[in-house]
C-alpha cells in the first residue's frame, strides 16, 4: 500500500521530495499535487516508467500523457520548430493552465505512446510541482485516477484509487479547478491555424489575443495533414538521450542545504492553486487529432 508524505513543513517536505526523487530514479511512478488535480507521474525519458503510468490508470498507448517541465528553458530541450506564436503563448500564460502540443525533438526519442512525433508540454502553476520537477527533470503526468473515474483532488482520494500500484503520494493539500486548455500548435509550422483540442481554464478569448486569425474557428474542419513522426520515434527499444540540466549535473545537496531549500518552497496551499493537469472527465472541444495528448 502506498504512503502519503506531508509537505507542510521543511522536514516533511525534505522527506517527501527525497522519496519522490528516489522513486522516479528507480523507474517507479508517484502521485504529486499540481495546480488543478493530483497527478500520477513518471520519468518522461523512461519508456518502461511511462508504461507503468498507463497501466496504473488502465489506459493504452493511444492516449499518451503530457509532459510537465519546471521552466521555459526546458521547452526548447524537448521541442523543435517552435513557432514564434507558440512561444508567445508560453511566455504569456505559463506557468498556468496551458498545454501546448509541439513537434518533439527527434534526437530525444521520447516514447510516451502514440504521439505521432509530438509532445504536449506544460509548466504547472505550483511551486511545489516546479521544485520537484527541478529535482527529477521532466515528468510525464496524467490525472491520478483509474480510467473512467473522477480525478483525485486530495492525496487521500489518490491513495484510495492508486494505492495498490503507487508507493509515494505527496500531499499538497486539497486541489481543485478546471483542466488546462490544450492547444495544438503544430499546424502553425505548416502555415495553418492552431486549434484548441480541449477547452479548459484558459479562455479562447485570451488565446485569440495572441494567435488572432492563426487560431482555427470553433467549427473548422480538422486538417488532413498531420505531423510526421520524429526520427526514431518508433524505436521503442533504444535508450533515450536526456538533456542535461543544472539540477542533474549539480552535486547532491546536503541535508542542511536541502532543508533550507525546502523552507523556501514549502507551501501547504500549493495543491490548491487554480489550474493544471486535467481530469479524465474533461471533453475536448473538437474531435481529437492523431497528435492529441491526454492531460
Amino acid at each position: 500500500m502506498g504512503q502519503i508524505y506531508a509537505t507542510t513543513d521543511s522536514l516533511d517536505l525534505l522527506a517527501a521530495v527525497r522519496a519522490a526523487r528516489t522513486a522516479i530514479a528507480s523507474g517507479e511512478v508517484i502521485v504529486m499535487p499540481t495546480d488543478t488535480v493530483y497527478g500520477i507521474a513518471a520519468d518522461a525519458f523512461s519508456a518502461s516508467a511511462v508504461q507503468r503510468l498507463l497501466d496504473a490508470k488502465g489506459r493504452t498507448r493511444a492516449t499518451p500523457p503530457p509532459v510537465l517541465v519546471a521552466n521555459h528553458e526546458t521547452l526548447d530541450a524537448l521541442a523543435e520548430n517552435v513557432h514564434p506564436l507558440a512561444r508567445e503563448l508560453f511566455e504569456r500564460f505559463a506557468p498556468g493552465p496551458l498545454t501546448v502540443i509541439l513537434q518533439a525533438r527527434g534526437s530525444l526519442q521520447l516514447d510516451l505512446g502514440e504521439t505521432n512525433g509530438t509532445v504536449a508540454l506544460r509548466i504547472p502553476d505550483s511551486r511545489l510541482a516546479r521544485e520537484l520537477l527541478k529535482e527529477t527533470g521532466p515528468l510525464a503526468v496524467s490525472s491520478a485516477n483509474k480510467h473512467g473515474e473522477p480525478a483525485a483532488t486530495t492525496a487521500e482520494e489518490a491513495l484510495e484509487a492508486l494505492g495498490e500500484v503507487v508507493g509515494v503520494f505527496l500531499d499538497g493539500g486539497p486541489a481543485g479547478g478546471e483542466p488546462s486548455t490544450i492547444v495544438d500548435a503544430t499546424p502553425l509550422t505548416r502555415g495553418e491555424p492552431a486549434r484548441i483540442v480541449r477547452q479548459g481554464a484558459l479562455s479562447r478569448e485570451l488565446i485569440e489575443e495572441v494567435l488572432g486569425d492563426k487560431l482555427a474557428a470553433i467549427d473548422a474542419p480538422e486538417p488532413e495533414t498531420v505531423v510526421e513522426p520524429a526520427a526514431g520515434a518508433e524505436a521503442e527499444t533504444q535508450t533515450p538521450t536526456r538533456p542535461e540540466s543544472a539540477a542533474e549535473t549539480a552535486p547532491e545537496p546536503t541535508d542542511t542545504e536541502a532543508i533550507g531549500a525546502a523552507e523556501t518552497i514549502g507551501d501547504p496551499e500549493a495543491g490548491a492553486e487554480t489550474q493544471g493537469v486535467s481530469d479524465d472527465g474533461a471533453q475536448p472541444s473538437q474531435r481529437p487529432s492523431p497528435a492529441e495528448h491526454e492531460s
